[in-house]
């Protein structure tokens, strides 16, 4: 049978087909000496980071949300310089890091998202920078929680050197809120949105609210190579399209239901799952070896990665990630059954 739950794909699309949109702008040709930026695009970010970051920032807009936070730590580390990563890690982040030479440190993630005894001791070891997802965190789906938005800026408010990347790479499709992490201390930060996320992975376009210093950093890296205008111009007439904002709404209940399926069908197999989930991802813990598990539901047709393809360091755990994004009851069911048989 084919898989119901495939998990190699980090990039799964979204469950909408964007509709038509007028091409007025989208179909203006555009010379060199431009600006680099769409100001209609960058007027819509502004408006919408200004909600959640209560300083002055400037808006990038970057060729999805990996290329941004590439940047952003191109902009301020060296190689060797040591990074603070969510363990388990969005295997983007670990391949970044690891490809540009610095030294992941890992830090917990658990159901409220990163802990701040973790990053605490991050930041003692004296890592450069910390790289933290607000909301449906790839690959547990653990969002930060008030309190824990709290706490972890508590501590990075005594590292106020830091560089602070939040990358909200979900928010049009989260279900959770948004907590902001970084405390007015830190003199380096950026909040990184994708629009590829939730408008087709095709459209790769992010954007970015950072301190003057980084967005001017970041633009410079990004000027002989900036984001084509035609995307940036179909973003925005996506993005203030009202049929496209309902599909969006539509796809962002689907999600959430069709992973709540699969919580469903779990429990009542006897597998609780400990971290709610947002995003396209559950995260299951399992009595045995993740990896034995994962082959073992690979021969009977389901695809799903074990927790050691997430781990930045330290003993790998017995989870599995299981993607829902086009889940249906009886394929939930189905693999409920599996996991319960490759388990006893």
């Amino acid at each position: 049978a084919a898989p119901a739950v495939v998990a190699p794909g980090d990039a799964a699309g979204p469950a909408i087909v964007a509709p038509p949109v007028a091409t007025s702008r989208v179909d203006e040709s555009v010379l060199y000496g431009v600006a680099p930026e769409d100001p209609q695009l960058v007027a819509w970010a502004a408006r919408a980071f200004a909600v959640d970051v209560a300083r002055d920032f400037t808006v990038v807009v970057a060729h999805g949300a990996v290329d941004a936070v590439e940047r952003v730590l191109a902009a301020h580390l060296t190689r060797g310089d040591a990074v603070a990563a969510e363990d388990p890690c969005f295997l983007a982040h670990i391949g970044t890091l690891r490809l540009s030479g610095f030294e992941a440190v890992p830090v917990p993630v658990d159901a409220a998202g990163m802990t701040a005894d973790g990053l605490e001791r991050a930041l003692l070891a004296g890592v450069r920078a910390v790289v933290v997802t607000p909301r449906a965190q790839n690959p547990t789906g653990a969002s930060v929680t008030a309190e824990r938005a709290a706490a972890l800026r508590d501590v990075l408010a005594r590292f106020p050197h830091v560089l602070v990347i939040e990358d909200d790479h979900f928010s049009a499709l989260a279900q959770a809120a948004y907590h902001r992490v970084t405390p007015p201390e830190t003199a380096r930060w950026a909040l990184v949105r994708s629009i590829t996320k939730f408008l087709g992975p095709d459209l790769r376009v992010a954007v970015l609210a950072a301190d003057e210093v980084t967005a001017a950093h970041v633009r410079a890296r990004l000027a002989p190579a900036w984001v084509s205008h035609l995307l940036q111009r179909l973003a925005i007439a996506l993005l203030e399209d009202e049929a496209t904002q309902r599909m969006v709404a539509a796809a962002r209940a689907a999600y959430a239901e069709r992973a709540a399926l699969l919580v469903a069908a779990l429990e009542r197999h006897g597998v609780a799952v400990t971290i709610p989930p947002d995003g396209l991802n559950v995260w299951v813990d399992v009595p045995a070896d993740a990896d034995r598990v994962a082959a073992t539901l690979a021969e009977r047709g389901w695809q799903v990665r074990p927790a050691s393809a997430f781990a930045v360091g330290g003993p790998t755990r017995h989870a599995l990630r299981v993607t829902t994004s086009t889940l249906t009851p009886e394929q939930a069911e189905a693999f409920a059954a599996a996991l319960d048989a490759a388990t006893r």
